[in-house]
């Protein structure tokens, strides 16, 4: 059989292709005692082995039916076992479907040709004069036809399989050429990128030029061609516009069609591939050929094979942009709450030391300082946990300079995990959130401890508080991803929360405990930052 299953308008072609094979076969016979000894079986027997049954009898119904206007005394039964042997042919070829060697071809075709004889013997009258037929013409038409059916089904599965080879390579090269791109098209679609990218494909492949363009213009041309087809200039060929319009693959098989003003052009044929992002297409991948009608079916799959890579590489740099993007929207939105209230507070603060503790109140300045230059720089992808604790110790500062004995903060942190690196402004979110909604509204002296260790390649924090706790439906609610007081209770937790879902997906823990009047702790599992750049 041949690979997968052909349509209607492929069934048609190969039995007429076959039956005209088994025609010609008739004619080709020898005239023997009134009969034809001939080899019309092979293009029948042929076609019902690579094409099925269906195949089988229509291409017999043709030559078996053309064998019986011809006449003799054997017209009928030869005309008759012809569709037999394609019916058989077909069968016993859909079942041998990937394992239809030349001997298994040869035992169906010599097979095949006893029943015909046998037919023979059975339908042609005078018998005497068919037995004398078969006696001579039998043995060497069972030898030679089924000979040639397991040329002719060699030859074809030959084919096929070079046609496998060849498009297994030009899959290789695509992927290839696609891991060489994907950096490249990772920055979008620009002239640039589109100069690089027609480079690659031209140097790993034997086209006549490559180019790639916009909705608007070409963006780049390389290869032969390239002092006429130049960058910047709109795009020509009427292919082009119709793949733009209708999202189709478009040959322009000719240099008319091509449509190039140079009338020493040596382009004359090219393929137009859309590129598609989301729903439309934003531009085209262009091949081109040195010949009128000269891109092969390979030419087509690969381009299009490529296309298909290119648009799903555009999709991934828009979705990686996009995530970065809403990644620094939600850093900057938390730094933005952190700023206004707490400034306003250590303004306060640093007054009321101005003429009791002028030194004092210096050196809040100077944390004031520290903590808003690291509150910045917390933006840049990563830093260590010591950092995050230099930043966390420069806010602390300030609290404890206004709540005084009021506030104790404790660190327990292995020199492993000081080390590890993790998203800038992770912690001290937390930090403020324990001490603002479970310190600050209790009247007596609150506790925070702050620890860290790595526990099989994972940082694990702990940041816990005795303060006065989360009732157990504000934490359902804080879970949920809702906001449970105007005092904004839970955003800075689920900040952080949705920050690290962002850059390591499941791979990140992020769990909240809390007893009203006993106190709350947060527990970060945080992979390797090698994690969060694959993820």
């Amino acid at each position: 059989m041949l690979r997968g299953k052909a349509n209607t308008h492929e069934k048609i072609f190969l039995v007429l292709l076959f039956g005209g094979i088994g025609i010609a076969g008739t004619y080709t016979g020898i005239d023997i005692k009134g009969a034809l000894a001939n080899s019309r079986v092979i293009g029948v027997a042929v076609g019902g082995l690579l094409g099925g049954p269906l195949v089988g009898i229509a291409a017999g119904l043709m030559a078996g039916g053309h064998r019986v206007l011809l006449g003799g005394f054997t017209a009928i039964a030869c005309g008759i076992a012809t569709i037999v042997e394609g019916a058989i042919a077909g069968y016993l070829g859909q079942e041998s479907s990937g394992k239809l060697t030349w001997k298994r071809s040869l035992l169906i075709g010599m097979g095949i040709e006893v029943v015909q004889m046998l037919i023979i013997l059975l339908l042609a009258r005078p018998y005497t004069a068919a037995w004398d037929l078969v006696k001579d013409i039998g043995l060497p038409m069972i030898i030679m036809n089924g000979l040639g059916i397991s040329i002719f089904v060699t030859v074809i599965h030959g084919s096929l399989e070079e046609e496998d080879r060849i498009g297994a390579v030009q899959a290789q090269k695509a992927l290839y050429i696609a891991n060489l791109t994907l950096p490249i098209l990772r920055l979008g679609l620009t002239k640039e990128t589109a100069r690089s990218v027609a480079q690659i494909i031209y140097e790993q492949t034997d086209v006549a030029a490559v180019a790639l363009t916009d909705r608007e213009q070409i963006l780049a041309h390389v290869g032969k061609g390239c002092d006429h087809h130049e960058e910047g200039h709109a795009i020509q060929t009427m292919a082009t516009h119709q793949a733009l319009d209708s999202g189709e693959l478009k040959l322009a098989a000719t240099r008319v069609e091509i449509g190039c003003a140079e009338p020493n052009c040596t382009l004359v044929s090219a393929l137009v591939v859309p590129l598609h992002f989301q729903q439309s297409v934003v531009g085209t991948l262009k091949i081109y050929r040195e010949r009128a009608r000269g891109i092969s079916p390979v030419d087509w799959e690969f381009a299009a094979g490529l296309g298909m890579l290119f648009s799903t590489q555009l999709e991934l740099a828009t979705l990686e942009a996009r995530a970065r993007l809403v990644n620094r929207a939600e850093l900057k939105a938390l730094q933005a709450q952190v700023n206004p209230h707490f400034l306003f507070n250590a303004l306060n603060t640093v007054v009321s030391f101005c003429r009791t503790d002028p030194e004092k109140a210096r050196h809040l300045i100077l944390q004031l300082g520290d903590f808003f230059r690291k509150n910045l720089k917390s933006g840049e992808k990563f830093v260590t946990l010591r950092e995050e604790c230099e930043h966390i110790r420069a806010y602390l500062a300030i609290e404890q300079a206004r709540f005084s004995e009021r506030l104790c903060v404790r660190e327990e942190i292995t020199e492993e995990a000081l080390n590890w690196r993790l998203p800038g402004l992770t912690l001290q979110p937390l930090v403020e959130n324990s001490i603002k909604h479970g310190i600050y509204p209790m009247s007596k002296p609150g506790e925070i401890l702050i620890s860290a260790l790595v526990e099989n390649q994972i940082l694990v924090v702990r940041i816990w508080d005795n303060g006065v706790g989360i009732p157990a439906e504000k934490l359902a609610l804080i879970h949920a991803g809702v906001e449970v007081s105007t005092s904004g209770l839970g955003i800075g937790l689920q900040n952080v929360e949705q920050r690290l879902q962002l850059l390591y997906g499941k791979r990140a823990v992020f769990v909240i405990e809390s007893r009203e009047g006993k106190g709350t702790q947060v527990t970060l599992r945080i992979p390797p930052a090698a994690a969060a750049e694959h993820f």
